[in-house]
């Protein structure tokens, strides 16, 4: 976890934004994710998303259910995505946040994915079906091993539960606010609105904030990044991947959407 509170003090300090990038481990297979993936820290992204492919991911939209199900097609799940994550960071310091839904961990158990995912160099969860008043379990086993749960906070989200989010020992190293109320690759997510939104849970949280949900342009995570500390891009960076007819094409394909990205949030 000092690995993600150290970056964005960083950026703070450099007056940058932060860039999280997403990928659906397994998709097109596990080792090219992993080439994927320090392309993406390469081109200038400073988080890395792995995401453990799940059979019914109810918050993702099409392009992600799609690479999902490639994904456990091509035999990976929670253990691959976990050797996944040990190769990159033998390779890069970049933090690594393990997304995901909560039924894998479970069925692991709560206690064992921790541990497993410490040894792997994973630095948080963000499970995206677990409330924050939910999985104490897996919340105490995080905090004795040095990781944390990211939480997740929507224009929905009842005032109770930001001010939960900001009273949490420990304090998450940062919040991912959901720029809509529907799933991921919105198209028409109202980003300046939802800069704004993340910038009012900030101010009650007390932790930096990032934007994801519909953000697949530069000109896109200019918006969402406006009054907050950064932008995760999921869907375009999946696209990229699915659209790429060879190993070649998908990294220079993945490696351009992320420079182009970074290149936008450091105008």
């Amino acid at each position: 976890m000092r690995r993600i509170d150290d970056l964005f003090v960083r950026l703070a300090t450099e007056k940058r934004k932060a860039l999280v990038a997403y990928l659906c481990v397994g998709d097109p297979s596990v080792d090219e994710s992993i080439e994927l993936a320090l392309a993406c820290v390469e081109a200038g992204a400073d988080v890395l998303e792995l995401g453990v492919p799940f059979s019914d991911p109810t918050a993702d939209g099409p392009a992600i259910a799609r690479a999902s199900q490639r994904a456990i097609a091509n035999g990976s799940s929670l253990s691959e995505t976990l050797r996944a994550a040990k190769a990159i960071r033998a390779r890069t310091s970049a933090p690594i946040v393990l997304f995901g839904y909560y039924n894998p961990l479970f069925v692991r158990g709560d206690e064992r994915v921790v541990r497993d995912a410490a040894e792997a160099g994973v630095d948080a969860f963000l499970v995206v079906d677990l409330p924050q008043d939910e999985g104490a379990e897996l919340r105490a086993a995080a905090a004795a091993n040095g990781l944390s749960i990211i939480p997740l906070v929507a224009p929905t989200s009842a005032p109770s539960r930001i001010e939960a989010i900001g009273r949490a020992k420990p304090k998450a190293p940062f919040i991912y606010y959901v720029s809509v109320t529907g799933v991921t690759g919105s198209q028409a997510a109202p980003l300046v609105q939802a800069s704004e939104e993340a910038a009012a849970v900030k101010r009650v949280a007390g932790a930096p904030i990032v934007v994801g949900f519909g953000i697949d342009s530069p000109a896109k995570a200019r918006d969402a990044a406006k009054h907050t500390d950064g932008v995760v891009v999921g869907t375009a960076i999946v696209k990229a991947i699915e659209d790429g007819p060879t190993a070649q094409a998908r990294k220079a394909a993945v490696r351009d959407l992320v420079r182009s990205l970074r290149t936008a949030l450091d105008a």
